[in-house]
């Protein structure tokens, strides 16, 4: 039934194709309220959060994976599933404070529990380890999300399966912080578990799903690609991301701005590299871009601070400022174009001029930009 729904929405991705697979999953819950376990209407509601989410409704999304709890028996497998995609929603949101509270609350379940599989807890604990971490890092307490993501060699070791988000978050912190060579190799790993049929997939929702990391972890390895100055890789990669984006999500989802964002500014770093100019396929990137991200114009009186997305958003208007400003009958355009970017720009670790500047790969920091959470780690 969950499979069936996911794949009727997916195929047609529109508001009734999603709306129709909701009901499916609504009629299975009356159905297993009686007499079943709690981890059956858990794993319904798991579902639907997915399908809500990818239909943008973002708080009903939260609102599924928030029922879980209250079904007091459920699995402790389950119930980390719900507070890892409930941390990513928020992480996406913006909520860093409410992120970490969750990402520490699901520390505090695993503490809690006793007895199970020895090896099964340690797969849920090295997730929980991975979504704080990758909060932390998000927050730019880097020695908070070192120490988490210390272990990752350990970590990736003891799990066998189940390796996806673990090794996407790690190294995404490991290329952040300039290690590209072990980013790479944990980036690697987690395709090579998305893309493996033959891998038992593991409970999970929302923007935390295997489709979720085979994108995230294929952008990622993109832009890592970039960084090193391997522009043909790099562009063939993130074209690939970009068609698979565009296959699960559809042509005009926010998602497909984030990636042809990463698209721009891999052609950003080219053109410096090269010593050319590619002015005009920067700002037809942008513009597409924006356009998915659905940015506000320059003139709204929509709040910055109630923004989502904004630190993609802000890359792209910063990115395509600087385009503009280097054309003199467009610089006033540049100027403004700046200043909204600046003011929404909220990375801790690194101001927009610093992520938007091209420099030796071996140097940090660096900016990665997560599809998973849309966010500029």
């Amino acid at each position: 039934m969950i499979q069936y729904a996911l794949e009727l929405a997916r195929s047609k991705k529109s508001e009734d194709s999603y709306a129709q697979s909701l009901i499916v999953l609504e009629q299975g819950i009356s159905f297993l309220r009686g007499d079943s376990t709690a981890d059956s209407l858990g794993m319904l509601m798991l579902a639907m959060s997915t399908l809500l989410y990818e239909s943008g409704e973002l708080q009903n999304s939260m609102e599924k994976l928030q029922m879980v709890h209250q079904l007091g028996s459920a699995s402790l497998t389950l119930k980390v599933a719900a507070l890892e995609a409930l941390t990513g929603l928020n992480l996406e949101a913006g909520q860093d404070d409410s992120s970490l509270t969750l990402a520490t609350d699901c520390f505090k379940l695993l503490n809690s529990s006793s007895g199970g599989n020895a090896s099964a807890y340690e797969v849920l604990r090295s997730r929980a380890k991975a979504i704080k971490g990758l909060t932390h890092l998000i927050r730019g307490e880097l020695e908070s999300a070192e120490a988490l993501f210390g272990g990752c060699k350990e970590d990736l070791e003891g799990c066998r399966d189940q390796i996806g988000n673990i090794a996407l978050s790690h190294g995404q912190f490991s290329h952040a912080t300039g290690n590209l060579s072990l980013a790479k190799d944990l980036y690697e790993k987690a395709i090579h578990e998305a893309e493996d049929v033959s891998v038992k997939p593991s409970l999970s929702s929302s923007n935390m799903i295997s489709e979720e990391i085979l994108l995230g972890a294929t952008c990622a390895l993109g832009q890592l690609l970039s960084h090193s100055g391997k522009f043909k890789e790099a562009e063939e990669l993130l074209t690939k991301a970009l068609t698979k984006a565009e296959s699960h999500f559809g042509l005009n989802h926010y998602k497909v701005g984030v990636i042809l964002t990463c698209i721009a500014l891999m052609y950003k770093q080219k053109a410096k590299f090269e010593a050319s100019s590619a002015i005009l396929i920067q700002e037809g990137l942008y513009r597409r871009a924006l356009d998915k991200l659905k940015a506000p114009s320059l003139d709204s009186q929509d709040s910055v601070a109630e923004l989502g997305k904004k630190d993609v958003i802000a890359l792209a208007r910063g990115g395509y400022a600087e385009v503009l400003c280097v054309q003199q009958k467009r610089k006033g355009e540049g100027e403004r174009m700046k200043k909204w970017a600046e003011s929404a720009w909220t990375n801790r670790r690194m101001s927009l001029a610093e992520a938007l500047e091209i420099s030796e790969a071996s140097k940090s920091p660096l900016v990665v930009v997560d599809t998973r959470v849309c966010r500029a780690l």
